[in-house]
Parts: structure tokens; sequence; C-alpha cells
């Protein structure tokens, strides 16, 4: 018997199994390659955290302090992309200016500034408990 509250399967949803994890690795690399081709933030935030990331281990105290350097690097890196996806959604979806896409944005935008925040305070917090 077929359930007829259920949505009809997606001819878009994936089936499982090791040829799904591939393919999401394929769409993984794809979008980190449209956001270092497209994104001028994206590069630079990489081209700044990648050697925040190599110097986190030689700097903090800790093991665990350099695992928190480099979280908030990589987190930072995270949230640039789901603020990338948000705005290239926006800008697909209408290249007109909409009030709710114009916040969709700056909502994506407010989200990148607060990761900043936390890694640079994060940053200072272990760098001055070992320098100071």
């Amino acid at each position: 018997m077929t359930d007829l509250s259920a949505p009809p399967a997606s001819e878009f949803k994936s089936r499982g199994g090791l040829a799904r994890i591939w393919r999401a690795l394929g769409y993984s690399r794809a979008g980190f390659a449209a956001a270092f081709r497209h994104e001028a933030a994206f590069r630079q935030e990489l081209a700044l955290g990648v050697p925040m990331v190599l110097a986190a281990w030689w700097l903090a105290p800790t093991p665990l302090q350099a695992l928190a350097l480099v979280a908030v690097v990589v987190l930072v890196w995270i949230v640039e992309l789901v603020n990338s996806a948000i705005e290239a959604l926006a800008d697909a979806v209408s290249p007109e200016h909409h009030p709710l896409l114009g916040r969709a944005k700056d909502c994506g935008s407010a989200a990148v500034m607060l990761a900043l925040l936390l890694a640079g305070l994060t940053w200072a917090v272990v760098l001055g408990a070992r320098f100071l």
C-alpha cells in the first residue's frame, strides 16, 4: 500500500551508497572551485587563513588551543561559503532589488562578520596568553 500523505520522491534526490558519496565529493569540489573562482572575499580569507592554520600548531601553547585557532579559521570559511551560496541564489532568483533578498544577503554578511570577530577574539586570547 502506498502512503498517500508522503510527497513523491524527487528525481533529484540521490539513492545512496558509495556512488552517492563519490558524487557528493565532486559537488563539494565544484563548490570550492566556484567559490575560489567567483568570490574575492573567499580568496582573501583563504590567503590569510591557510598560513594561520599552519602557524596555529606552532604558536599555540597547547594542542587544544591550536585546535581552537584552526577551528575559528575554518568556521570563517564555512560561513563565507554559506554566505556566497545565499548571494548566488538571491542573484539567480531576481537580478533586481527585492527587500527580502537584500535582507538575506545582509544577514549572510552579518554572519561572516560575527565569524571574523570570533576568530579575531580567539586568536587574540590565545596569542595574548602565550606572549603577554
